[in-house]
């Protein structure tokens, strides 16, 4: 095994996973880039930080500490960015990457814990970035009505499409999560070219931002890729079920929230513990 990578033998095993340990460490783990384990069961060796701001995007809730995530991911993000700015939209809202070393956060998220998962959020805000303290609260509108009955016609407009469509055709994209209605809406309207639409896989939630998840890169032999999901557009029955028999539903507002804790790689202990 190369030195750079993190020793497994060395490693005593993950156990449980507290995500408050995970979220307490404010620097990246020393070392090359390294995705370990799965989205929603893992860690980030030799993290990058996303520069807080940049040409067509602008990081929000910066508080949190989670913009850090693999190279190929602020590579993505910036130039979708910029591809957006040259197609006349305003800049966009960076919403969580990961943490500093990746694995599970406190709150907020299941995956998000290999660097190759990023949420940009549908709401812009044109003109000159503003200071960090009013990033932390920005206005972020749903593109669904609230009672989760179809698609908001008084804030859905084509520039969610253009931007859908630039970020499922950028390279090293694995899968973009949005919401049913969101997915349901694009089947409807789309004409010309639909390639596309395979890459927007419906999850619950997603209908104020959209979730981008990256492949496994080159030269990650730890990073486990996720198994394929539509054949084709996805416009049919893997649609339909969301509003027939939705395979999640998401918990109500007021319900207590349940630590997610899950079982890591054991390697995964040597990153959070490194210096």
């Amino acid at each position: 095994m190369m030195r750079w990578l993190v020793p497994l033998i060395a490693a005593m095993g993950a156990g449980l996973a507290n995500a408050q340990d995970w979220a307490d460490v404010r620097t990246p783990a020393p070392g090359p880039p390294q995705s370990i384990g799965s989205y929603t069961a893992g860690c980030l060796q030799g993290a990058r930080a996303l520069p807080l701001e940049g040409p067509g995007y602008e990081v929000i809730r910066i508080s949190r500490n989670r913009y850090w995530g693999q190279p190929v991911t602020l590579d993505f993000i910036k130039d979708l960015s910029e591809k957006v700015r040259a197609a006349g939209q305003a800049p966009l809202y960076i919403g969580d990457i990961g943490q500093p070393r990746g694995g599970p956060a406190p709150s907020g998220h299941a995956s998000h814990q290999i660097g190759l998962d990023a949420d940009i959020w549908f709401e812009r805000q044109p003109g000159p970035p503003r200071p960090a303290a009013e990033r932390e609260n920005p206005r972020l509108r749903s593109l669904v009505v609230a009672d989760d009955s179809g698609i908001d016609d008084s804030v859905f407009n084509q520039q969610y499409v253009t931007l859908l469509r630039l970020a499922a055709e950028m390279p090293h994209l694995d899968r973009l999560f949005v919401n049913k209605w969101i997915k349901q809406r694009l089947c409807q309207t789309v004409i010309g070219d639909r390639a596309w639409l395979n890459k927007l896989v419906v999850w619950a939630g997603h209908d104020e931002h959209f979730h981008i998840r990256l492949y496994c890169p080159p030269g990650n032999p730890q990073c486990q890729p996720q198994a394929r999901y539509y054949s084709d557009d996805g416009c049919g029955g893997p649609l339909e079920i969301w509003f027939t028999h939705p395979p999640v539903k998401l918990p109500p507002p007021d319900a207590p929230q349940v630590p997610y804790r899950p079982k890591l790689p054991a390697a995964c202990q040597a990153v959070l513990k490194a210096p």
